[in-house]
């Protein structure tokens, strides 16, 4: 793997690269709320040869730039992934997005179909459901201008947990992933996420009948938050889409089952 950053309209964003090239499309993985790239760090060694990688930290997550005003919503982190494709000259690619990014993999099916080969949306949100991000927003929004960053960093924590079975692995990578919120800066930049979720433009059940790419809808069995409410909506919603089953895993499936989230990539890629 090696890690850069690319400057996207102004925005420095990290991303790492792995696999290899050769006859098979690129990959693109988008992780959720609050994560980063680090969700797909067990998937990505699973994933076929053949296939060139790309691993993205969104704006304001990981080691990429803050948003600083910029635009968080899902709508404006699928016009930077299509950015993105431009700079590193990939035409098509199979996205993969977990939460949130199985959102963003949506609207970048949708406005930009041609760079769109395949779809793999794991514990997704759908229309009408913002994920773990709505969830916080509607009980930290009134409050979190006032609350003290640790504090607000503590009732994120919280929430994050509950999307873990194994509360070692959470701990570990909460860690990782709370790093770019703490402190005033990083309070501000959390609440930019959270302000995001008024605007959100997910796509309604009349736009996914017009995805027209392989799709795949994954989800944890354990997934604690009615997962099979975003599943029925995507899976009747997308033409032709498919169900696989991630055992012993909550929320953060790419996490605690890499190789059931790596073999239905694989048999997607195979469709």
């Amino acid at each position: 793997m090696r890690g850069e950053f690319l400057d996207l309209s102004g925005a420095s964003l990290y991303y790492y690269a792995a696999g290899t090239r050769g006859s098979g499309e690129p990959i693109v993985c988008l992780h959720g709320f609050p994560a980063s790239g680090h969700v797909w760090n067990s998937v990505v060694p699973l994933l076929p040869s053949g296939h060139r990688i790309v691993v993205l930290d969104l704006l304001g997550y990981g080691r990429s730039d803050r948003p600083l005003g910029r635009g968080v919503g899902v709508g404006a982190h699928a016009a930077r992934v299509a950015e993105l494709l431009d700079e590193l000259h990939i035409d098509r690619a199979c996205v993969v997005g977990h939460g949130m990014g199985g959102g963003i993999a949506q609207v970048l099916a949708l406005r930009h179909p041609e760079r769109v080969s395949r779809l793999c949306l794991v514990n997704s949100i759908a229309f009408g459901d913002g994920g773990l991000r709505a969830r916080v927003a509607r009980l930290a929004r009134p409050l979190a201008p006032h609350v003290p960053p640790h504090t607000l960093g503590a009732v994120l924590r919280r929430f994050v947990q509950r999307g873990y079975t194994d509360p070692v692995r959470a701990s570990r990578s909460i860690d990782l992933y709370l790093r770019p919120f703490a402190g005033p800066d990083g309070r501000e930049a959390l609440l930019e996420h959270i302000r995001a979720q008024r605007t959100d433009a997910l796509p309604v059940a009349a736009d996914l009948g017009r995805i027209a790419v392989p799709t795949t809808i994954v989800r944890g069995a354990n997934d604690r938050g009615d997962p099979s409410c975003a599943d029925l909506k995507l899976l009747r919603g997308i033409p032709g889409a498919t169900l696989a089953v991630a055992p012993d895993a909550r929320r953060f499936a790419p996490e605690e089952a890499p190789r059931p989230v790596a073999d239905a990539v694989a048999a997607l890629l195979a469709r």
